[in-house]
């Protein structure tokens, strides 16, 4: 890989001591919110330099993906070739699908269950149990 990018809101920290260890240039994804809903993009003075590069996308914990894909595609819109995306923590199987649908690289320090729910199917609101971390582990 020839850069690091991280979604800015998410985990642009992250992705910036990854580079860093690695040798190369860290850019990160700006969240904007649009009519249409929230997307991410990489600064206008960066978009060039990105063109053909090989970049790798570095997040805090994935989970929907929404940061993640949303910085996939907009790095895609550069020229640019994600070929691996890393996190601290993925929960649930977003990340794998993804990656995996892609070819590319995965890797996480550690890898959760988790699922997302609407009200409706949250097994915690079927039971009438308060939303808390004990409770959510209990899903």
């Amino acid at each position: 890989m020839e850069a690091v990018c991280g979604p800015l809101v998410e985990g642009a920290f992250v992705a910036l001591l990854v580079a860093s260890h690695l040798g190369v240039p860290f850019v990160y994804a700006d969240r904007q919110e649009t009519g249409s809903g929230i997307r991410y993009r990489v600064h206008a003075a960066l978009r060039e330099a990105l063109c053909g590069r090989r970049v790798a996308i570095v997040d805090d914990a994935i989970s929907a993906g929404s940061a993640v894909g949303a910085t996939f595609a907009d790095l895609g819109a550069c020229g640019a070739e994600v070929v691996a995306i890393g996190a601290l923590a993925t929960l649930g199987p977003w990340a794998l699908r993804f990656a995996s649908d892609r070819s590319l690289g995965l890797e996480a320090l550690v890898s959760l269950q988790g699922g997302i729910w609407t009200a409706a199917d949250c097994p915690l609101c079927a039971r009438g149990e308060p939303i808390t971390t004990a409770a959510a582990a209990r899903c």
